[in-house]
């Protein structure tokens, strides 16, 4: 049983991602020394179980993430408190990406910074997620607007906690995992599931040790996430992220061909990995409404000046800025128009 290790590299806070079936055996060898106590923050829903070598607790979170707000993190630190959680303990964030940015951001914050370690059990966790330290929480105003770089002491990717997923909650996974084909250039179906997650795993820990605080590279991981993030919002969450990343995506290489910095073939392979290869959605099941999600993304958090994105091009995946409207435009026609 063989589990792979990789570093973030980060210098004095540099951590490692253990990924394989059994990792979870790894779990106290991240665990802070200084900790005496332990609180695991998760979901009822969870079916995955870690053993640890201190005291600890368990506080469940409600689902969904119309629940990852400013009153959850209330509700956590409250529970903190009761238990005496101090600075030298740790936080252990069990669970999917909702969890672990919940856990991170608590952790953040309480008595100024309190280590936390992420046990990923979904997908997306752990290839993104969990893994680079953006934590937060939603507002009204929109999707992680509020929150902290926090990164872990160490994340444990144990890939029997795939087997407790429904069929959906996999999906979610597979358009994280689809990104990676095109931000690496890697054929990542040439990887069994286990040694893709790793590879995943290190092109992220790559970006993130060369760009921690999303100044220039890290937003690259953003692919598919503009359009992706105002499709969840406009649905109330109904649509799973990984799926509006999808969707996303594609809406993305739509647009690079609009803006001429791909052809239809580069269009197509987007069609292919995300659709034919991963079973994706590629475009909204219902009619959608533009303007609503043209004003989302306005207000997506790369849009400093003017609409933002992360786009497909000649010499890969960049940043794009001052995109227009009718640019917008004539990519959602080219994308509604696909019969797939």
């Amino acid at each position: 049983m063989t589990i792979n290790k990789v570093i973030v590299e980060l210098g004095e806070r540099s951590y490692p991602v253990f990924i394989g079936h059994g990792a979870i055996s790894e779990i106290n060898t991240v665990i802070p020394k200084t900790a005496q106590r332990a609180v695991i923050v998760t979901q009822e829903n969870i079916r995955f179980a870690v053993k640890l070598d201190i005291p600890s607790i368990t506080v469940p979170i409600a689902d969904g993430e119309r629940n990852k707000n400013l009153q959850t993190i209330e509700f956590v630190s409250q529970k903190f408190a009761e238990f005496g959680l101090t600075r030298e303990d740790v936080v252990i964030g069990l669970g999917g990406g909702m969890v672990t940015d919940v856990a991170g951001y608590a952790a953040a914050g309480w008595h100024r910074g309190t280590a936390v370690v992420h046990v990923a059990t979904s997908l997306v966790g752990m290839v993104d997620a969990a893994i680079g330290g953006k934590t937060g929480v939603n507002t009204s105003a929109g999707k992680n607007l509020i929150g902290a770089f926090w990164q872990p002491r160490g994340v444990i990717c144990d890939l029997d906690a795939l087997a407790t997923l429904p069929e959906n909650e996999m999906r979610c996974g597979l358009g994280e995992i689809a990104k990676y084909h095109f931000l690496s250039g890697d054929d990542l179906l040439k990887l069994e599931m286990p040694e893709r997650v790793a590879r995943c795993v290190k092109i992220k820990a790559e970006i993130v040790s060369a760009d921690e605080r999303e100044g220039g590279r890290r937003a690259l991981l953003n692919y598919g996430h503009t359009l992706g993030h105002a499709l969840e919002r406009s649905g109330n969450f109904s649509l799973a992220h990984g799926e509006a990343v999808a969707i996303g995506m594609i809406f993305a290489a739509h647009l690079a061909h609009v803006l001429g910095r791909i052809d239809q073939a580069r269009v197509d392979q987007h069609y292919k990995v995300i659709g034919q290869t991963y079973g994706l959605k590629v475009k909204p099941e219902n009619k959608i409404d533009r303007s609503e999600l043209i004003r989302l993304m306005h207000g997506d958090k790369k849009a400093v000046t003017g609409l933002t994105f992360v786009l497909d091009g000649r010499s890969g995946i960049e940043t794009v800025k001052d995109v227009s409207e009718q640019q917008l435009h004539r990519a959602f026609d080219a994308m509604q128009l696909v019969e797939k």
